[in-house]
């Protein structure tokens, strides 16, 4: 879950030309708009001052959301930028609320604005196009990098930009003598506003609240995982996001009779490839061996010590087991140390298969002798 050195660079040099544009922007409109007598463009020049408190944020997120994991955050930083893009989401919330606010209480009481100075007009044009601007190169960055984070501030200078727009058609309209579209602009942009930074606050709370994927991108992260060589098949796969990235567990199905270091490189591959082909920050493979459904069964068997005493008691030689821990019950194969003829070999495998059965719930029993080749 840590960006390139490159990215994170790219992160952090369009935050900073958002940081310096909105610092000119809200200099050249709080000055302007006193000396123009427009109480409008002073508004929209705080306003881009509120602007700063978001770059902040998103400066405070870059610089700990990809840090490593800790003692403290052994999985990461990654939802620093979950948490931020929540309280930008939020911030536009509350932007788009008071606009409608303001708005509609101006509307309603039927208050105009004092006559201003063109100079007004062509300032909040300005503003306009610099913060289309702002917002178009950051949101290209940001789906550059994949980045919900530098995506919600885009949104937030398009919500600057769409400000600026009631901006500039109050001030047309007082120059035109139609005081009232002021307040009808800002009522529709409010409300495009608001709707932004409801859509960005429910994503981010989902990100916190370990939200599943989207159901087309789990079907591509099964299909993924069922590609790989060796697996029969997958069931329990579970996604959860952890800030731009996924963190999955699931359990595949491969042949009830493959030895240890198969069934990890098989889990490995699995985990290799879905990093690879999707955005997954960890992945965490369970090998079953077959089909298994019934946990309670399976936990009943008896342990490996047991069954190593029952079988030592047996054929009074040192052996060596392989078990297999089905659905179905246990299968042992045990292989003698000493050389046994095959009449006494097939007794003793008859005997440990009816003791095995007193005790432990045994589905087959494989007894066989060490050959010389064996022990060369």
């Amino acid at each position: 879950m840590i960006r390139s050195n490159e990215e994170q660079r790219q992160a952090l040099r369009s935050t900073w030309v958002s940081v310096w544009v909105n610092i000119f922007l809200a200099s050249a409109q709080v000055t302007i708009g006193f000396f123009a007598r427009s109480q409008a463009l002073i508004a929209d020049g705080i306003h881009s001052l509120s602007d700063l408190v978001a770059d902040g944020v998103v400066l405070f997120a870059a610089r700990h959301s990809h840090a490593e994991a800790d003692e403290t955050h052994q999985y990461g930083h990654a939802r620093f930028e979950t948490a931020a893009s929540l309280a930008i989401g939020l911030i536009l919330l509350a932007t788009g609320i008071g606009m409608v606010w303001s708005a509609g209480v101006k509307l309603h009481a039927g208050v105009g604005m004092d006559a201003v100075h063109p100079i007004a007009l062509a300032t909040a044009a300005l503003t306009l196009v610099a913060k289309e601007g702002l917002f178009r190169y950051m949101r290209r960055i940001g789906e550059r990098l994949k980045s919900s984070l530098l995506i919600a501030n885009a949104w937030h200078a398009r919500a600057d930009a769409a400000s600026s727009l009631v901006v500039a058609v109050g001030i047309g309209a007082n120059l035109m003598g139609y005081h009232s579209m002021d307040a009808v602009a800002a009522i529709i942009v409010g409300f495009m506003i608001s709707k932004a930074g409801w859509e960005f606050s429910v994503e981010a709370f989902h990100g916190l609240t370990d939200h599943a994927l989207d159901p087309e991108e789990i079907e591509r992260i099964r299909q993924t995982i069922l590609s790989v060589d060796g697996v029969r098949d997958q069931h329990g796969l579970r996604t959860r996001r952890m800030g731009d990235w996924a963190v999955i567990d699931v359990h595949i199905e491969v042949d009830t009779h493959l030895s240890v270091s198969e069934g990890h490189y098989i889990a490995e591959t699995i985990s290799a490839r879905v990093k690879t082909e999707h955005r997954v920050a960890e992945c965490t493979v369970h090998i079953d061996p077959g089909t298994v459904r019934h946990l309670d069964r399976l936990l009943a068997l008896p342990p490996r010590t047991q069954v190593q005493a029952l079988v030592q008691q047996v054929v009074q030689t040192p052996a060596t087991l392989q078990l297999h821990y089905l659905d179905s019950g246990l299968e042992v194969e045990a292989e003698l140390q000493d050389t046994v003829l095959p009449d006494q070999l097939a007794r003793l495998q008859q005997t440990l298969f009816d003791t095995l059965k007193h005790t432990t719930r045994v589905r087959r029993v494989t007894l066989r002798c060490a050959t010389p080749e064996d022990h060369a």
